[in-house]
């Protein structure tokens, strides 16, 4: 990728996030998959606030801490499982080919999982429905951030993630808002929730119109293999996602601050459900129920835009790891300062740092996988990366629901979650000196050989290749 040489900017000259902005709208095909993370994050959030309305509030349903476990894991561990593998394909066809193709099939899923909840079907097949519908989803996600080094300067990275991953989670929240609130239109019946699921086919029908317009090969992959090497890469998948993260610190430390939030998220998750449903209710502003959850997710939503502007102002100031560092120890401080009173201002509060936590972190994993992973083996990175989102969530959540109250007020768990960010503080550290004396310069190399790696074109669109020779510590190291 063509990076300019020489050091980089003092941080005082980093440009405002408006014009931050410009400059990155000016890259060819990056407005494209913006719009495409957009579309189909907010149609997500449709999905899953429809169908989690539907298991989780229904009157005739009831909904106890292990129930919720095992709708989670019956939703996300699967997907969790195949999507290393996956994410070899990701890394052998034409990335833009796959988002029109797993749009158009996300958006026939996702009708097919509103026909079974119309017919009035509930269990296996509502879950099987949800699985494949969200497989496909984060199959898409994965692809758009492998994509993403081939659209943007590599000096832009954090910027671009902050961007585009932030004002995706954003666009789910709306999505999820729109769910909430056709429900409160329509009603609460089974048919009211399916035709509020169809709704979700929106954004797959966008995500198509879009991705179809991008030039074919301007996503990458560099190189693509033979359908029989493909067939090996998918066989191996898991452990190629896993060497590649291996041999890049920055990306193993990043794993593990990803690891120690999810597994908190998780426990606080099942908490505030819980208290949502059984425990609260409602005071002045704040509600109580599904409508409470509403607000949370909006006090979330609020934490991602502020991660947004703040992230890229900080990793340039103190690094990625100095970020984390600073996020996990945020993280714990709010749990026991504003989680512990169980109060519904306090969770919202103490959800939208969470939100701000748990999207700077992200942000700081994403920029480490597209800087110190080559091209080559990026999508089974970040398809490996959702694994560890979604294993640790469902663990955290499984594991609380076997030590939650059923009205959620525990102290413990709260608690718990905070040690938990501590902890992840910890191994962070160690994954990060651990690497240091493994590489005493402090350089980082691909992980796997690219095409771009060992030639100096670039691509169609702007670069096809991030990696980066500087420590990923330096706050002068290109983390805006």
């Amino acid at each position: 990728m063509p990076v300019a040489p020489g050091p980089t900017a003092p941080a005082s000259r980093a440009p405002r996030p408006a014009g931050r902005l410009r400059e990155l709208l000016t890259h060819p095909g990056f407005g494209k998959l913006l719009t495409v993370r957009l579309a189909s994050q907010w149609g997500d959030g449709v999905f899953q606030a429809a169908l989690g309305g539907l298991v989780l509030f229904s009157p005739e349903r009831e909904a106890d801490p292990v129930m919720v476990a095992l709708g989670l894991a019956t939703v996300l561990l699967p997907y969790s499982i195949v999507g290393p593998f996956a994410g070899a394909l990701l890394d052998r066809w034409d990335r833009k080919r796959v988002l029109v193709v797993a749009g158009a099939l996300r958006g026939v899923l996702t009708l097919l999982t509103a026909l079974v909840v119309l017919a009035g079907f509930s269990g296996p097949p509502l879950y099987l429905g949800a699985l494949a519908t969200i497989g496909v989803s984060r199959f898409i996600q994965a692809g758009l951030s492998a994509a993403l080094p081939h659209v943007v300067a590599d000096e832009h990275l954090v910027g671009a993630n902050s961007l585009v991953t932030t004002s995706g989670a954003v666009a789910a929240a709306i999505g999820a808002g729109c769910a909430i609130g056709l429900r409160g239109l329509l009603g609460p019946q089974d048919t009211d929730a399916a035709w509020t699921t169809m709704l979700a086919a929106v954004g797959s029908v966008l995500i198509v119109a879009v991705a179809a317009t991008i030039a074919r090969g301007s996503l990458g992959p560099d190189e693509r293999r033979e359908a029989a090497q493909a067939l090996r890469a998918v066989a191996s998948g898991l452990a190629d996602g896993a060497r590649a993260a291996r041999d890049a610190p920055g990306v193993v430390a990043a794993f593990c601050a990803v690891a120690a939030h999810r597994l908190a998220f998780g426990v606080t998750t099942l908490v505030v459900l819980l208290l949502m449903r059984y425990a609260l209710a409602d005071v002045g502003p704040f509600k109580a129920g599904i409508a409470g959850l509403g607000e949370v997710v909006v006090a979330v939503a609020a934490g991602l835009g502020v991660a947004a502007v703040l992230t890229p102002w900080l990793t340039a100031r103190v690094g990625r790891p100095g970020t984390v560092r600073i996020m996990l120890v945020l993280a714990a401080a709010a749990l026991l300062g504003l989680g512990l009173p169980m109060t519904l201002p306090t969770i919202l509060a103490g959800s939208f740092v969470l939100g701000l936590v748990g999207q700077a972190i992200k942000l700081c994993s994403d920029a480490a996988v597209q800087r110190e992973v080559g091209d080559g083996v990026r999508g089974r990175v970040f398809s490996l990366s959702d694994t560890t989102f979604n294993v640790t969530y469902v663990a955290a959540v499984a594991g609380a629901a076997f030590l939650a109250p059923p009205d959620g007020r525990s102290p413990l768990l709260l608690a718990l979650a905070a040690g938990l960010y501590l902890f992840g503080l910890v191994i962070h550290e160690w994954a990060l000196r651990t690497g240091t004396q493994e590489r005493p310069h402090g350089g980082t190399q691909p992980a796997a050989p690219s095409a771009t790696a060992a030639s100096t074109a670039p691509s169609a669109s702007v670069s096809t290749s991030s990696t980066s020779q500087r420590a990923d510590g330096e706050p002068g190291s290109d983390d805006r």
